[in-house]
């Protein structure tokens, strides 16, 4: 870090920080697609990487350090009482599934059952509280968790309503506070997109660091003397940690990187597409769709999914030890070579979606057991973004430059021909609720509408809708969900200004299913 005395110990410092998120997906209805989304990250992902920090932890408690935002959707729904109780059944169908299974694929599935119900007896353990395994790594040192906008709003697109992007903001910090007993100093921008001026909101609201793409602090005024290789602090207070190329595309890229080895398990070939429709209704499953259970391997990108190999456990395993020696090799090299002098130590930023690791790439929690494991062989010093800052190294002041990571670096893939209609009508919905927010309502029953139009309001404002409908999945979904949240803000809205009947069922009904945010405050967009 610029100013400190560098460790002689190690090359230079890598951060590993992974954004954990699933748009708020709470439904009523049993065996869901959108429940499915949540429970398969749970299998795949946050259980494992929950259970890779906790290992590690014990054999070297100072070297196992990860950065994790959670966002306040997901952490809504890992808090949900109901949505815990019905994890269990939900395994145990995928369980019934595996059992069921002809004699040669169950043979070849037999990791994957011994992987769900390790899974399973962790879940029970902990009675269902992945939150309370997040807190313990945190008060440890071991885990440094940022929080997000409030249901992943993408800013840039919001500041037309500067108050909307704080009630985004705010809304955020509040529910953090409430689950983990503190505000959050970090927060992971949604798409870590970045625009003019958003550092002064960020500080207002008390947060001091955030991540950014790689060109959003290259391209910064001025321009930065060590690159993406040492945070840098805005003039409004704010430090931004830059991402790194180098240390991000060997691992995120499925054509260029490790996921997309022929060992590796295929993502693609679900047992959900292959079996009758009759046998997943038998379960309670309506619709053809993924549940999740996959035991074969890539094979070959070329191969068609009729054509996939079984998957072979060890095979894979000695493939990610492989390339965890490889990633580290190289990050030590790159240190090597960015140690530009005695007064220079080299920070390594590697940001990714957290549900990369084991939903994607089903050897994700491996490799980063892996190299948690094995860093300090390479000489390098793992760390996380809030021990960083801790040091109080010298930072040079430099604004950074609007940005995002999505595709091309900047907002076009959240403003394009398939979503931008999106936009005037979030922005009228905003532009209302700001005006609103203002008045003195002299009655419960009025605040109650009010914040109940707040919430839909922050859930039609959600990124992950716009993404989708560019991206051309279950894009009927998309728009259906941004059509129900802004349908149910209008009538609330209408409801609260005396233009309809009051229909108290209504409110009771969008109460229940979208009770996100049970502290949230009107105050938030003042």
């Amino acid at each position: 870090m610029i100013g400190s005395s560098p460790n002689k110990n190690y090359l230079g410092r890598l951060a590993i920080v992974l954004h954990a998120h699933l748009p708020y997906v709470r439904k009523f209805e049993k065996n869901s697609l959108e429940e499915d989304w949540l429970y398969q990250a749970m299998l795949e992902c946050y259980i494992p990487l929950l259970q890779v920090m906790e290992s590690c932890k014990k054999q070297d408690i100072n070297n196992t350090k990860l950065t994790i935002s959670l966002s306040p959707t997901l952490l809504s729904l890992l808090q949900n009482k109901e949505i815990q109780i019905k994890f269990s059944s939900w395994i145990n169908t995928r369980i019934e599934f595996l059992t069921d299974l002809p004699h040669k694929e169950k043979a070849a599935s037999e990791f994957l059952l011994r992987n769900i119900k390790n899974i399973n007896l962790y879940w029970d353990k902990c009675s269902g509280n992945l939150i309370e395994r997040f807190k313990s790594l945190y008060l440890s040192g071991n885990l440094d968790i940022l929080t997000c906008a409030a249901t992943h709003g993408y800013l840039p697109i919001l500041r037309e309503n500067p108050k909307t992007v704080l009630g985004q903001i705010k809304t955020a910090i509040r529910s953090h506070e409430v689950i983990f007993g503190e505000r959050p100093l970090g927060i992971w921008l949604p798409e870590c997109a970045y625009y003019e001026n958003l550092d002064e909101i960020l500080f207002n609201c008390g947060i001091r660091y955030a991540v950014l793409d790689g060109h959003g602090i290259l391209n910064g005024t001025p321009r930065p003397r060590y690159g993406v290789y040492a945070p840098i602090c805005s003039n409004k207070g704010v430090a931004f940690f830059g991402r790194d190329s180098e240390s991000t595309l060997p691992v995120w890229s499925a054509r260029e990187g490790f996921p997309g080895d022929p060992v590796y398990r295929e993502f693609h070939k679900d047992l959900g597409w292959e079996l009758p429709l009759s046998a997943l209704q038998k379960k309670g499953i309506l619709t053809t769709r993924p549940l999740g259970l996959k035991f074969h391997k890539i094979t070959n990108n070329k191969t068609s999914l009729d054509k996939k190999e079984f998957y072979k456990e060890d095979e894979a395993i000695k493939k990610v030890e492989e390339h965890s020696e490889n990633y580290l090799i190289s990050r030590a090299k790159q240190l090597k070579n960015l140690s530009l002098s005695t007064f220079f130590e080299p920070l390594l930023i590697a940001p990714f979606d957290a549900e990369l690791f084991g939903h994607w790439w089903y050897e994700g929690p491996k490799f980063i057991e892996n190299i948690l494991r094995k860093s300090t062989k390479y000489s390098i010093k793992l760390t996380n973004l809030k021990e960083i800052l801790l040091q109080k190294p010298n930072l040079q002041i430099c604004d950074p430059s609007p940005s995002s990571w999505g595709q091309g670096g900047f907002h076009n893939y959240w403003l394009n021909d398939k979503n931008a209609w999106i936009v005037p009508e979030i922005t009228k919905a905003g532009s209302v609720f700001v005006e609103l927010s203002t008045r003195k309502f002299n009655n419960d029953f009025s605040l109650r509408l009010l914040k109940q139009a707040a919430r839909e309001l922050l859930l039609s404002e959600s990124s992950d809708w716009s993404f989708i409908l560019k991206a051309g999945t279950t894009t009927e979904l998309a728009k259906e969900r941004v059509d129900r949240h802004l349908f149910r803000f209008w009538k609330l809205i209408d409801m609260l200004e005396k233009r309809s009947i009051l229909d108290y069922e209504f409110l009771k009904h969008v109460e229940e299913e979208d009770c996100i945010f049970p502290d949230i405050r009107i105050n938030d967009w003042l």
